[in-house]
């Protein structure tokens, strides 16, 4: 839905740019509200009609559905009804649409006499994006001056949590039982203490190639597709990934794995990791870094072919027993060892008795591939404290076909002595089982999905460090979907799942 330019309030950036300077001249005081405002409420009009009083020219600009952090769902009003709303309001004189995510290069541009916020920006504490210091820096650089109203408020979030299908009925129920023994601000509390855990991740570095090409047809002369290649992208994924994720959440990330010494991408590795994470790297000869090209068509990023480059036969025995003996000497060092098993080679079966040895918090994934199908299975580890795998996977390491999934579990919890065990069940959300309390079930949260791949290591990764700082199922089960919600939204391992978005995506959730 386009904006509608023959409205006279709603502008371009540029244009109520130019109409303001126009205005200053005059000796008019300018006054700039910003924000999503997704659901017009009472509390928002108290607002523009507080910040109205304060000058002569009323200015809102929106943060464009792009950019909008609230999680899967939001907003529910686009862009352009947002705008629509906001210029039928007497108060405001002009509306536009940001285009960035915060408001600083846009203060910077209309030089507002007064910017305005509500009274729940008076403490910068209690902003989750830390981003209002860095909007008042902006506006006081441009002279002007920040300024609070005392109006009635009313949260946006809970309105359309309450009154609007935001989330699938089960979802909706699920969190309003949760709401009554857990709000946001406890949870992202306990989420903030993680930032303390020592974290040792392992496990196989993964380059994955998107190769985005538009399919022309079928060749007259021979049985195949032809396409037209438009563009690739690289991203660093496996272990990789899962060190990003984590890095993230945690001060002190250590990284264990293996590139080969054939087309080793040593520089891109090093070059994908966040600064506060600390590699150990070996090199296996006769071998390449693992890389995976898919052929994607671009518009619904359909997977039309894959090429795997790898040597998955293992690592010759001395070479095993050195990182064997590396890892059991820094284990202990950790607060959990995170092993994200992706049957490529990296974890034979000695590193895998090394990695069970130990006092350590042990959290275990392994992964099913067409190259390793049937070989990879969680029940080839003596322990794990946690193990976090989807549905599929669990089903063929327990032989379980059609039967009872917390069959699966418990076989799986028994045989491991787990503490916790997570199954995956993509649109079906997720199953937990703990050793105490036994099993939880948690919905998906997800509205909108653009890619699958590598959601299920962001899931992994900080479900695993909620497991280690003792959170309860059904927290692990919240925070865990809520990863699982943001990651679909990103291509490939893009991104990794940062603290901000995954706080503002649970305060949508628990308001």
């Amino acid at each position: 839905m386009n904006l509608d330019f023959s409205d006279p309030k709603i502008k371009t950036l540029e244009e109520v740019t130019s109409l303001v300077g126009a205005l200053k001249s005059e000796g008019k005081t300018i006054v700039m509200c910003h924000g999503v405002f997704d659901l017009i409420h009472p509390g928002h009009i108290r607002h523009f009609q507080a910040a109205k009083r304060e000058g002569d020219v009323l200015v809102v600009t929106l943060t464009p559905d792009e950019f909008v952090g609230k999680g899967p769902g939001r907003p529910v009003f686009n862009q352009a009804l947002r705008a629509e709303f906001l210029a039928s309001l007497a108060c405001v004189d002009y509306v536009a649409i940001n285009q960035w995510p915060t408001a600083v290069n846009t203060v910077k541009m209309l030089r507002p006499d007064l910017y305005v916020k509500g009274s729940d920006y008076t403490d910068p504490e209690k902003d989750l994006t830390g981003k209002i210091a860095e909007e008042e820096a902006a506006v006081q650089s441009v002279g002007g001056r920040i300024h609070f109203t005392d109006e009635i408020t009313f949260s946006s979030t809970n309105l359309l949590n309450t009154y609007f299908d935001v989330f699938p009925r089960g979802a909706q129920e699920f969190l309003e039982d949760l709401r009554k023994v857990h709000d946001a601000e406890s949870v992202i509390e306990r989420i903030e203490g993680l930032k303390k855990l020592k974290v040792l991740v392992v496990g196989d570095t993964i380059i994955d190639e998107y190769y985005y090409c538009e399919p022309m047809g079928k060749s007259p002369k021979e049985t195949i597709i032809s396409t037209q290649y438009k563009s690739k992208e690289v991203f660093a994924g496996g272990i990789l990934a899962v060190a990003n994720h984590v890095a993230g959440f945690c001060n002190s990330v250590h990284l264990v794995t293996c590139l080969g010494t054939e087309n080793t991408r040593q520089d891109e590795v090093l070059n994908s990791l966040k600064s506060n994470i600390i590699p150990k790297i070996y090199y296996q000869e006769d071998a390449p870094t693992v890389v995976k090209r898919r052929y994607v068509e671009p518009s619904f990023l359909t997977k039309m072919f894959g090429i795997y480059f790898f040597n998955d036969r293992g690592l010759r025995g001395e070479f095993q027993k050195e990182i064997c003996d590396y890892l059991e000497g820094v284990m202990d060092d950790y607060d959990l060892v995170l092993v994200s098993d992706f049957g490529h080679g990296l974890i034979g079966p000695p590193m895998m008795k090394a990695l069970c040895k130990g006092g350590h918090l042990l959290a275990v994934n392994t992964q099913t591939n067409s190259s390793n199908l049937g070989f990879n299975l969680i029940t080839k580890y003596d322990r794990a404290d946690y193990v976090c795998i989807d549905e599929p996977e669990i089903r063929l390491a327990t032989r379980n076909k059609f039967g009872p999934l917390k069959s699966s579990v418990n076989t799986v919890a028994e045989k491991l002595d787990c503490k916790m065990v997570t199954t995956t069940r993509g649109h079906r959300g997720s199953l937990t089982y703990d050793k105490k309390d036994g099993f939880c079930e948690t919905p998906v949260f997800s509205t909108k999905i653009v890619d699958r791949v590598g959601a299920g290591d962001a899931y992994l990764s900080i479900s695993s460090l909620c497991v280690a700082a003792g959170f309860p199922a059904q927290l692990v089960g919240l925070v865990g979907n809520a990863v699982g919600a943001l990651a679909v939204q990103v291509v490939c391992n893009r991104d990794s799942i940062e603290p901000v978005p995954l706080y503002k995506f649970l305060t949508t959730l628990l308001k």
